[in-house]
């Protein structure tokens, strides 16, 4: 990015919100690779190694089936991450999908949870990676000591850092040659372990047996709980191939399948080597055995010698073992970075976090303060972690099993939501994007519950425990859990205010509700964009204007945020200001064009080059649809800026047209004139106009116009149902744009509400049209206005006479109010003043204005109209 003293960074701002716009690498990754990803991320040796002594301890012999169990949530919420990623392949997983569906708060909190799990984790792998790392090369002594271990464990994270930073292609071939010996070495020793249990068994070793696979016979609810929770911390992982979608081929489809096909091979590996360590340790406290809780936080360190023995191919196996489980550590430490700094930069781009993490790599393509300030926060986590837990590794292994429990539930409920609208539109949306999602929710929060308030509060479980002030002792693992979750509750009022104060003003902005008129029904939906701060400035609004007709408008102003909201509001204001001078649709465009273009030149957009442009006002680029209806007479005037939306639906056939409006330049961007066009409506046309964010979630424009005129053209429909129909449609999820649409039915007034006389260009027919119009206030039993409208028929006549002659038309209207309507060839308005004492004319006006309520004047394509209005006389004389 270049920036204002000519240097040039190597970083550049992300494009766009939207998936693929990001500016991260598109299809760099394919089947094979994003599988790759979900199960390195899993780190299924370094897993086994710091879990499985876990889950001995709290269900001993019910190992394998247990952690078979924590399967079943792990698909489920799968199976909503596959769903959601269909509709939204956004890197962003949880923090988006969550943001769409409930609101930027419990978005935060999503992404919040995912990356204190992932940050914390880092600690463990840098430590295992260390100690493994030191054994590897015969220096066990150096395994053990903590400042050296956490000396090599900052070393690994910054190297992994390094090899994120470079490129997504790199770290994709890296995981693939780890993971293929990774997996060949975890089958080499489950075999062996096998082999020698019914061979050459150990004094630890026990048959397997069928009891192994029965849930029933676990000791108690809280192990089984502590279990399964140990065993997600295990599958974690997989949703790896969500984080990276935005740059897999076919990004709505090849991550999810990514991710079922690794959960499933997950479950394969962990089931045959639980089985086969248990069967050759066994579950005994001293030596190898699984129980030992001096090996509980590495149980593969000891196993491999006592499994290949001490000969040459022994030890070399054994070596090779423990390589196996620092390039499990290695991998799943790299593979956690990546959705960690993916999901910091989504955040980023979305507004949730500062936009410094928003900035990609012009050359990797890769986020650059992303990756390198997660990088930094995980190094820095993991130094205090080490230097105040007396057990970092398992402490900490047991609050990120809180975090993912928090984040995969709220994603499996995120799913629900998000889906509810079409789960009844057939069997597999209702299992598979609400039942099973659902089902997956609920369990994990309630495992989240119950072990963060039951399980780990009990300050004897783990290795530490805090007393804290009016709840007394509580274990570690559930401070330290919950107290990261808490750092993000108090984080989220500051980071989400902005979307939240940007929501507030739009709402307040637009109309509380639509008003009531002659000539048409109306109703509206408006639904603000769900991401971050992404509230827009779309708008829509009925105004009343003058002869019984009405304004119909929708716009559309780009950008997001406050700024966004407070423009939408100056240029609700300037059209209804401009529609109250009854200016025609064209013209009202021009003027607000103009407006646009002023404000824009004062607020520094406009400037020369050269220039510095701190500022740029959203409201250059709007899109706006104004219509003016007139019930008297049935026809509608359009005028259209931009790529709005209208479409017209016959009254009698129910047929749905969209009229080949003339299309203007967005206001503020030069280009041709706008041009009105005039279409005639039989009383009960639906006009439906709209931004073009209705059509956003179709494949294209033509394929969205084709839903919304299935819509539409249910004409038995109430207003209110076509509004919640056409949203749940075309817009079955949250938006990422700001969506806008108002349907009016038209209605033409009573040949018994007005009447209209044509009046000769002579003074003796003011006498005449006075008698005439006494004659049908009579009529309408509104005898108490003869005078006054007299007066003013008298009047206005008199002077389209004298200073104008030709062809001259009056209309009364009893609608709301009295309309009295004077039509003349001219278009020279009068102007009202205060006349001098000694001028002879310049008084009628003046009158005609202290005896009505509003007064003005249009202009017509033939000349001008001078109007009036008188309120009502209330009914039985009050």
């Amino acid at each position: 990015m270049r920036h204002f003293d000519g240097a040039v960074f190597a970083d550049r701002p992300a494009p766009g919100t939207g998936a693929g716009r990001k500016g991260l690498k598109n299809d760099a990754l394919g089947m094979f690779s994003s599988v790759a990803m979900g199960l390195a991320s899993a780190g299924p040796a370094y897993s086994l190694a710091a879990t499985l002594g876990v889950i001995v301890a709290g269900v001993g012999l019910q190992a394998p089936i247990v952690t078979m169990l924590a399967f079943v949530p792990m698909l489920l919420v799968a199976c909503a991450f596959r769903e959601l990623n269909a509709s939204n392949s956004d890197c962003g997983t949880t923090f988006s999908w969550a943001t769409r569906t409930f609101g930027p708060s419990i978005g935060w909190m999503g992404g919040w949870g995912l990356i204190v799990a992932n940050v914390i984790v880092m600690g463990n792998l840098a430590q295992i990676a260390a100690a493994y790392g030191f054994r590897l090369v015969g220096q066990d002594e150096l395994a053990d000591d903590r400042f050296w271990t956490t000396v090599a464990g900052i070393a690994w994270i910054a190297v992994l850092t390094v090899i994120c930073y470079v490129g997504i292609e790199v770290s994709a071939a890296v995981q693939r040659w780890l993971l293929c010996l990774e997996v060949a070495m975890l089958f080499v020793f489950a075999v062996a372990a096998l082999v020698r249990v019914y061979s050459d068994p150990p004094a630890t070793a026990i048959h397997v047996s069928a009891s192994w696979f029965n849930p029933f016979e676990v000791p108690s609810a809280r192990g089984l709980t502590s279990g399964i929770l140990a065993g997600v911390f295990m599958y974690w992982g997989w949703d790896t191939a969500f984080s990276v979608n935005e740059e897999t081929i076919d990004s709505t489809r090849v991550p999810g399948r990514a991710a079922v096909m690794s959960t499933v091979l997950l479950l394969a590996m962990y089931s045959l080597v639980a089985t086969s360590a248990q069967a050759f340790a066994g579950v005994g406290t001293s030596g190898i055995g699984l129980g030992n809780t001096h090996n509980s936080s590495d149980v593969l360190s000891g196993l491999g010698d006592a499994v290949f023995g001490s000969g040459d191919t022994g030890l070399f196996l054994s070596r090779l073992l423990i390589l196996m489980v620092l390039t499990s550590a290695l991998a799943s430490a790299e593979t956690t970075i990546l959705p960690l700094a993916r999901t910091v930069f989504s955040m980023a781009v979305h507004k949730a976090v500062p936009a410094r993490f928003a900035r990609v790599h012009r050359r990797f393509l890769t986020p650059t303060w992303g990756t390198v300030g997660m990088g930094a926060a995980s190094i820095a986590l993991f130094v205090l972690l080490a230097s105040f837990s007396r057990n970092v590794l398992a402490d900490s292994i047991d609050s990120v099993g809180l975090a993912i429990a928090f984040q995969y539930g709220l994603t499996g409920f995120a799913c629900i939501w998000y889906y509810r609208r079409v789960l009844t539109r057939s069997a597999r949306d209702l299992v598979f994007k609400g039942v099973l999602p659902g089902l997956g929710g609920l369990v994990m929060i309630s495992l989240f519950v119950y072990a963060a308030f039951v399980v780990y509060a009990n300050p004897g479980y783990g290795a530490t425990a805090v007393d804290l002030p009016l709840i007394g002792r509580t274990g570690g693992v559930t401070v330290l859990g919950l107290g990261s979750l808490l750092i993000g509750l108090l984080l989220m009022p500051v980071v989400t205010r902005g979307h939240s104060v940007a929501l507030k003003l739009q709402q307040s902005l637009l109309p509380r509700h639509l008003p009531s008129h002659a000539a048409v029904d109306s109703a509206s939906r408006y639904l603000p964009a769900d991401s971050g701060s992404g509230v827009g400035g779309d708008w829509y609004d009925v105004i009343p204007l003058s002869g019984t007709r009405v304004g119909l408008v929708v716009g559309d102003v780009l950008g997001h945020g406050l700024r966004a909201a407070a423009t939408m509001g100056r240029l609700r204001t300037g059209v209804r200001v401009l529609a109250r001078l009854d200016l025609s649709p064209d013209e009202l465009l021009s003027r607000l064009a103009d407006l646009v273009e002023q404000t824009a030149h004062e607020g520094g957009a406009g400037r020369g080059p050269g220039h510095l442009r701190p500022y740029v006002d959203e409201a250059l680029g709007v899109s706006c649809l104004y219509a003016v209806y007139d019930p008297v007479s049935g026809k509608c005037s359009l005028a259209r800026a931009g790529d709005s939306v209208l479409a017209v639906v016959q009254a009698h056939t129910g047929v749905v047209e969209y009229p080949g409006l003339p299309t203007g330049p967005p206001l503020g961007i030069a280009g041709l004139p706008y041009e009105s066009m005039e279409l005639e409506l039989a009383p009960g046309s639906l006009v439906a106009l709209s931004t073009d964010g209705l059509l956003q979630a179709a494949d294209d424009r033509d394929a969205g116009l084709a839903q919304l005129s299935r819509v539409l053209a249910d004409r038995r429909a109430s207003l209110e149902a076509l509004c919640d129909c056409a949203v749940s449609t075309l817009l079955p999820g949250p938006v990422d744009v700001d969506a806008t649409l108002l349907v009016a039915r038209t209605r033409r007034l009573d040949r018994k509400q007005f009447a209209e006389w044509a009046v000769q260009p002579d003074p003796a027919a003011v006498a005449t049209i006075r008698t005439s119009v006494s004659k049908q206030l009579g009529e309408w039993e509104l005898g108490d206005l003869a005078f006054t409208t007299e007066l003013i028929v008298s009047e206005l006549v008199t002077n389209a006479i004298r200073y104008v002659g030709g062809p001259i038309q009056v209309r009364v209207i009893r609608d709301r109010s009295l309309i009295c309507e004077v039509s003349d060839t001219g278009h020279t308005a009068p102007n009202l003043r205060h006349a001098a004492s000694d001028e002879e004319g310049g008084r009628g006006l003046f009158i005609i204005a202290q005896m009505t309520h509003h007064w003005g004047t249009r202009y017509t394509p033939t000349g001008k109209t001078i109007w009036t209005e008188q309120d009502l006389p209330e009914p039985d004389g009050r």
